[in-house]
């Protein structure tokens, strides 16, 4: 009982353990893509990734424990992505994480990256 109420109190529907499994999960994934396409980038903090270009400007992809989501800031603007079947798509237009990523890094002058 105490875990259906948990369960139904956070967002998304996830507990806090299979959110930080999944979350942990994409950042990786990001990363791998990031270290293939020869992109500057750091990690700050845990669940924090900072893509850095060539112009000073920066992408932060970020785990949000609270909204179980995960948050991506970029020049354009900023997007939320929650899990949906497996897999991450933005809370506004229903585009996957990584295509919108990739998209992001493109247009702020990164090439492309393939995930």
């Amino acid at each position: 009982m105490r875990e259906m109420v948990a369960r139904t109190m956070n967002p998304n529907g996830m507990t806090e353990a299979e959110f930080n499994q999944a979350s942990t999960a994409a950042l990786a994934r990001i990363e791998a893509a990031l270290e293939g396409g020869d992109l500057d980038f750091e990690t700050p903090a845990d669940g924090i990734i900072e893509i850095e270009f060539g112009d000073g400007s920066k992408i932060i992809v970020n785990r949000h424990g609270v909204a179980r989501e995960i948050w991506v800031a970029a020049r354009s603007g900023g997007f939320h992505f929650k899990p949906v079947n497996g897999d991450w798509v933005d809370t506004r237009d229903g585009m996957p994480l990584f295509d919108k990523l990739a998209e992001l890094v493109a247009a702020q002058g990164g090439g492309s990256i393939d995930f």
